[in-house]
């Protein structure tokens, strides 16, 4: 379905958790967690093309692709914070140094196992 309307104003129209993810928040979560557009494509398997696509807004982004880029955002590390009357934003799920532990702990090796915080 084509739309004639900015990406972030259809993404707003879209009923959704991860579809409300603004272009905006893509690129300060993206920048908060220190993410280039090829590690964001590398964790959400989604284009570097597509995400560069909406964070620019050049095209309309399929639905599914947002999911992808806002859970592997989460994932990362990046909390999104709805529009309230404020604006929406994003913060980081854990401190600079939470982060650190919990990256090492990640890497640490032993045995094959679910071990992601």
């Amino acid at each position: 379905m084509r739309h004639n309307l900015p990406v972030d104003t259809i993404s707003r129209q879209v009923i959704g958790k991860a579809l409300q993810l603004l272009p905006a928040q893509c690129r300060a979560g993206r920048a908060l967690i220190e993410w280039t557009i090829d590690d964001l494509a590398r964790a959400s398997a989604v284009p570097a093309a597509v995400i560069a696509d909406f964070e620019t807004g050049r095209t309309p982004v399929e639905p599914e692709s947002i999911d992808a880029i806002a859970a592997a955002l989460e994932h990362g590390g990046v909390r999104f914070i709805p529009e309230d009357g404020g604006g929406a934003g994003v913060r980081l799920k854990f401190t600079r140094s939470e982060v650190a532990r919990i990256a090492t702990l990640e890497n640490e090796g032993g045995i094959i196992a679910e071990d992601d915080v």
